[in-house]
Formats: C-alpha cells, structure tokens, sequence
C-alpha cells in the first residue's frame, strides 16, 4: 500500500476508535447523564496533553461470530498525559462497546499503561464504566482481571492509583477498584457490587435495587468503599484533579508545594474559645481544623463513614499533610471499628507516599459493647496502632482535650514514635475518666459528694497535660491560637527526617 492508502487506512481507523460502539450509543450515553470514555480523558487532562496507545487493538475471539464484531480499541482508550503539568497514565473504560466488558485485548491495554505508569513513576487513574467479563471469551478474560489485579498489588505504595467509579461495576471488575488507593463515585449513575440483585433475590429473597445495593450513597455511608462522592461526572473527575495535588507522582518524591498567602505564623485567638471547658460538650473538629490549616482547605475523605473519625488532606505552610483526627461530635470520638479501620489505611497511604500525619486528639476511649467486641473491634483497633507505628513519616499530634486509656496510645502518641507532641491546658492525659476513676477505685465506700470531691482532685493531679509534660510525653503544652505556627514550625524541623522499620520481607497487620 502506498502512502496515500496508509493515511486514509490510519483516518478510518481513529474515526472507527472514537465512534467506539457508535452514534447512536454514544447518544444514549450522553441521554444517560454521563460523558463518554474520550470526553472524560479530555475534561480530565490538560488540554491537548493526551496520548493514546494501542488505539487500533483488538479482540482475537472468533467464536459466537465476534470475528465479525471487531472495533479499534476494543471498549478501552489508554494513554498518557498531564494533570496540572505531571504526568499521568490513565484508561477509561468505553461502555459503547460490548458494555465495557474486559477481553483479554481490553486487559493487556490496560495492564500495558499500568506498567507505563510504574516504569516513569505516575499515578495511574482508572475511569470505570463497564459490565463485568466479556462471556464470550470465557477463561481469557478471567485470566485478565487477574493481570490486572496483580498490578494492582505490584503498583499499591508504589505509584499513587485512583479509581473513579462512572458506571456500572460488578462481580470481579470490582476487585481493581478496590485494591487502588482511592475510589470516587457518582450519585445515581454509578454502582459497585459482587453479585447483582437478581441473584440475591434468587439466593436470599431480598427484595433490593441497584443504587441501594451497590450506589455511592450505600458505599459512602454504609460500607467505607467509597472515599468521595460526587454529584456528576464533571464533579468526579475535578475530584480526582485536587486529590492528586495533593500527593507526590510516586513513592520516592515529595508531595508538590503550593504557595500560599496564609502566613505560617498566623495566630488564630478563635482557637482560645473553640474547644468548651465542659469536657462532655461537643464541638466540630472540621472547626478547629480550618482554623488552622492553610487557608481553611481541608479535603475530607470518607466524610460520610464512621463519622468519629475525620480524615482527608490538606496543607501546612504549603506542603500537604494528611490530618487524621477525632470527632468528639459524633460518638464523643470514641474509636470503634469503623473508625479504626478508616484511620488505618489513610495513615498507611500518607506513610507510603511521604505526606507528614498531622493528628488531633479528643479521644474518651474505644467504644464499648458487645457488639464492638464480638466483631472483632481488638483486632480492628490493632489496625490503627500498627499503621502508626509503622508509619516513618513526620508525626505531629495535638491533644485537644480527652486522651484517656488505649486510645491515647493509639492516636500517634509519643511512645509510637509520635515526633513532637502538643496539647492544650485544657487537655486531659489519663487511664480513664476522673469520675470512673474514682467510682473503680473507692465503689460504694464513699458518699456522691466525697466521690465528687475525689474526682476533682484526680483532674487537678491526672487528668491534665501537664504530669505528662513532666515525663516528657507531651512536648509542649500551648495555648490553642498558637496551634498553627507550631505545627508547622515541627514539620518544618522535621523536613529532613530519617526513620526507618527492621529489615524484613513485610510485616503482617492484623487483618
């Protein structure tokens, strides 16, 4: 073929790539309130940067007549390209053709940008919108989840990897989304789930819809799945723009540096009054946090689950900080499972990529009940202490208020190699509550007004900052308006850290 012949084969085929499964599809889509694979790449990269690979793939299946059902691309666009000028690798599932089913052509597309994106040291972004495996390639495209969920493995604390859940996703396509480090849904057009609900009506009786099932709503609030929700998929994808401004391009950079107006040094005396005298009143942690974060920008991840536990990125002095911290209320802030497990794999993600932990403690303790207990909440609050022992990043805490019992430990104390350990005159550092103290150690052998007496007088010897401070345990005690500059002050010191964990293959959490 002559040079001519070659063009216009090229222009016939990149016309057959982008259609995907055709006008008229790509029409429904659209109807259907969601944009299509190409578009979401374009809105999502910086204009022009994208590059795409293997464009004209397609699947080798000849059975059930698919030699005759051959499209360029096969229900997959991958490539590469920037997001604020970084670079990123990313593929967006093309739900036109055959329903974004996975063949094993669509998987080796994928797991070729995935090993790109480890190679060059990006983060990789999965939009996904497709029905599941491709039934009819049979084992072949089982075989090709599973390439690619061992890149999932391969890739995880390596490269950042984000997920963005824009369709359906069933049965073992949920498994990638799950492995990477952060999921986005959208309301009402997109759902997650591992058996749909006719089969649970087959198997179970439950009567249950798809949205209720396995929509965002369900996955924020109910099952931790999702880390943020978004309204549409415009909504989703600048989610996925801010949350990687956050986050360095992989595992041996730091996080990007973002100039900032907001003085290092600004003293907050709203902070004075923030905090009630009244250890049992609640207040909002978000609060305090704006208050003393840069510009008051504070990214919440997981806002709709376990709500006693706040986590989500932010910046100090212009250098991003992953904030763990109580919600004293909601739950008085206890730690509960939900909680625990939530806390755990931020504090592992922030310790994986380089971003200090920044932590704010108003803790009473963990949770009681049967209920806690039996499912496990020892092993599951393990999970916390052993993510921020590991973690070998910068750690600053800041004890609010109550620190009392385990919980202390827990919540990036000194003893768990916390680096510098504030807290407020106000604060309270002990096994327990005055009141119970006191009602365990003397029981019935006091009247109320002495046991009163008693548990006054514990607060003044224990339940303060202070015999802590003594021991060295808490760094310093300031006043709250002082909690910015002090904070970054210790990061600041902290910038040239070295720690490190025993040599090993790997440690083993308890899971």
């Amino acid at each position: 073929m002559g040079l001519k012949e070659n063009l216009e084969r090229i222009k016939q085929l990149s016309r057959e790539a982008e259609l995907g499964g055709g006008e008229e599809r790509l029409k429904r889509q659209r109807q259907n309130g969601r944009m299509t694979a190409r578009e979401r790449i374009e809105f999502l990269l910086d204009r022009g940067s994208f590059m795409e690979l293997d464009k004209f793939k397609t699947h080798r299946i000849t059975d059930f007549d698919m030699d005759k059902r051959k499209i360029a691309g096969d229900g997959v666009v991958t490539g590469h390209g920037t997001i604020d000028g970084r670079p990123v690798c990313i593929f967006s599932h093309d739900f036109t053709v055959f329903g974004g089913s996975l063949s094993g052509a669509f998987a080796e597309k994928v797991c070729k940008v995935m090993d790109l994106a480890t190679k060059t040291g990006c983060p990789v972004i999965g939009l996904n919108d497709g029905s599941g495996a491709r039934i009819q390639e049979g084992v072949v495209s089982l075989a090709g989840y599973a390439d690619i969920f061992l890149r999932n493995a391969l890739s995880s604390g390596v490269v950042p990897q984000i997920s963005a859940i824009m369709g359906p996703c069933a049965g073992g396509a949920v498994y990638s989304p799950a492995m990477t480090d952060f999921i986005v849904m959208v309301r009402d057009t997109s759902y997650m789930f591992i058996t749909g609900p006719d089969v649970i009506k087959a198997t179970t009786h439950e009567d249950v819809s798809m949205q209720e099932l396995g929509g965002a709503d369900t996955h924020s609030s109910r099952s931790g799945v999702c880390h943020l929700e978004a309204d549409d998929d415009e909504s989703c994808l600048l989610m996925i723009r801010e949350l990687l401004s956050y986050m360095p391009s992989n595992n041996t950079d730091d996080p990007p540096f973002v100039a900032t107006e907001d003085s290092p040094d600004r003293r907050d005396a709203e902070l004075d009054s923030l905090v009630p005298e009244n250890p049992n009143k609640p207040y909002e942690m978000a609060d305090l946090i704006r208050h003393v974060v840069d510009d008051g920008q504070f990214l919440e991840i997981q806002k709709e689950y376990a709500h006693n536990m706040l986590i989500g990125f932010a910046r100090m002095g212009g250098y991003s900080v992953g904030i763990v911290a109580n919600e004293p209320a909601y739950l008085a802030g206890c730690l509960d499972i939900d909680a625990s497990v939530k806390a755990a794999r931020f504090v592992r993600f922030c310790d994986a990529f380089n971003i200090p932990l920044v932590t704010f403690v108003d803790v009473p303790g963990f949770l009681p009940g049967t209920s806690q207990e039996y499912s496990g909440i020892i092993r599951h609050g393990a999970k916390l202490l052993y993510a921020f022992c590991e973690a070998t990043v910068p750690k600053v805490t800041v004890i609010t208020r109550k620190a009392y019992g385990g919980a202390y430990d827990v919540m990036s104390s000194k003893h768990i190699r916390g680096d510098f350990n504030f807290a407020y005159p106000t604060a309270e550092v002990a096994v327990m509550g005055p009141e119970q103290a006191i009602n365990i150690l003397y029981r019935s052998e006091t009247s109320a007004a002495e046991r009163q007496a008693l548990a006054d007088d514990y607060r003044r010897k224990f339940a303060n900052p202070f015999k802590a401070a003594e021991l060295g345990y808490i760094d310093e005690v300031l006043m709250p308006r002082d909690t910015r500059p002090r904070v970054i002050a210790a990061l600041k010191a902290l910038e040239n850290k070295r720690d490190k964990n025993p040599p090993r293959k790997h440690g083993n959490i308890p899971l």
